[in-house]
């Protein structure tokens, strides 16, 4: 499961969000809309992009 990935774009803005899904989002490695980074498909990464789901997408790469 290691080897695999996914992708997480970020997809709507920040603003009027918790100050929790802020740091989330920045945890992530994401600062704009439209960044995407690239990271392990671990269970702690699928749990921060699931906090956020309604602001990023999540694809399998």
């Amino acid at each position: 499961m290691a080897d695999k990935k996914i992708k997480i774009t970020l997809v709507k803005g920040l603003v009027g969000s918790t100050e929790r899904q802020k740091v989330n989002v920045h945890s992530l490695g994401l600062h704009k809309i439209g960044q995407s980074v690239i990271r392990e498909d671990t269970p702690v990464y699928r749990g921060m992009a699931n906090r956020v789901r309604h602001l990023v997408t999540v694809e399998e790469v």
